[in-house]
């Protein structure tokens, strides 16, 4: 359907053994889906269209035994509060989206500086996103699904250019976004401010004066980012461990190395050719599932393959 619809803007399916698979042929045809899918989702045209949002929500519900009926979701704000949402289980992470700037006042056009995000808040404090919604996916199932992992879903700005907060200023409700997001940002260290750039948004906070908080931490190194949990990189070095910051058009790694030295590097968007996800399985307990990301990057002239092991992922590709 996709193909008569698109034509060749769609890749061509991968093809199927019709003989018995022995593990490596499972492993190859498995790899081959995740790419096949990876690259239909990169056009938006496809993934807004009826047909491949209705295949994705009847895959999504069939497969977590969800009928569609009427259900509330709460939408987590930076700061801690919540709204109470009145949906259909059925509903896209884009109708929850709308439904969600609709209560807050906020307008349609400013809808493309936000997205939904499944995160946790963990035991020591700390806020880890787990992934980022994607446009099609059935927020109330995917929550179903997760129930292990305790996590919440929440409405955050994204957007790889900080300066793109000058579109949101006007508004009184985005601006309220932007704040209470950039003030969890400075209390979870996300933010590396100086200890004079510090005391001056204390002060900005004390007072309430939200232009001004937002005009100054648009200085500070990794406002607006993203932080990931510690992961794997085989960067410089296989085994090497490494913070995440995800912004500003760059991917930002702060690299421990075996010899317990550190090195920042960043890996900047335009520089990356290519991406492909592989999904290796859980845990040896079982309790996560390991994701694998490789990008090629041209450094210095050269291409090379970069790998991270982060569950993740979707936060990067």
């Amino acid at each position: 359907q996709l193909r008569h619809l698109f034509g060749s803007a769609v890749p061509a399916f991968p093809p199927k053994f019709y003989l018995a698979m022995t593990k490596s042929m499972a492993d190859e045809r498995r790899s081959q889906l995740e790419q096949y899918l990876q690259n239909v989702t990169l056009d938006s045209n496809i993934t807004n269209s009826d047909v491949f949002i209705g295949f994705f929500r009847k895959l999504q519900q069939d497969t977590f035994e969800i009928q569609t009926q009427r259900a509330f979701l709460d939408v987590y704000l930076a700061d801690g509060s919540n709204l109470r949402l009145d949906i259909q289980t059925s509903d896209t992470a884009q109708r929850i989206l709308e439904v969600t700037f609709c209560k807050m006042g906020l307008s349609r056009e400013l809808i493309k500086y936000f997205s939904l995000f499944f995160f946790q808040d963990r035991d020591d404090g700390a806020l880890s996103v787990v992934k980022k919604v994607a446009e099609f996916e059935l927020p109330y199932v995917s929550l179903q699904s997760m129930k292990e992992l305790h996590c919440k879903l929440g409405i955050r700005k994204w957007y790889m250019d900080p300066s793109l907060d000058t579109q949101l200023m006007d508004c009184r409700a985005s601006l309220n976004l932007l704040y209470i997001q950039a003030i969890q940002e400075v209390k979870r260290n996300w933010v590396k401010p100086t200890e004079g750039q510090m005391q001056e948004l204390e002060l900005l906070q004390k007072n309430a004066n939200k232009a001004k908080f937002l005009e100054l931490i648009r200085e500070m190194q990794f406002y607006g980012y993203v932080r990931l949990d510690p992961c794997i990189c085989d960067y410089p070095e296989e085994g090497c461990s490494a913070d995440i910051y995800v912004g500003n058009n760059e991917i930002n790694c702060c690299i421990k190395l075996p010899t317990n030295q550190t090195k920042e590097v960043s890996f900047k968007i335009n520089r990356l050719r290519s991406w492909q996800v592989t999904f290796l399985g859980a845990t040896q307990d079982g309790e996560e599932d390991t994701l694998e990301l490789r990008f090629e990057y041209n450094d210095s002239g050269t291409w090379q393959w970069i790998i991270l092991h982060t569950k993740q992922v979707s936060s990067l590709s």
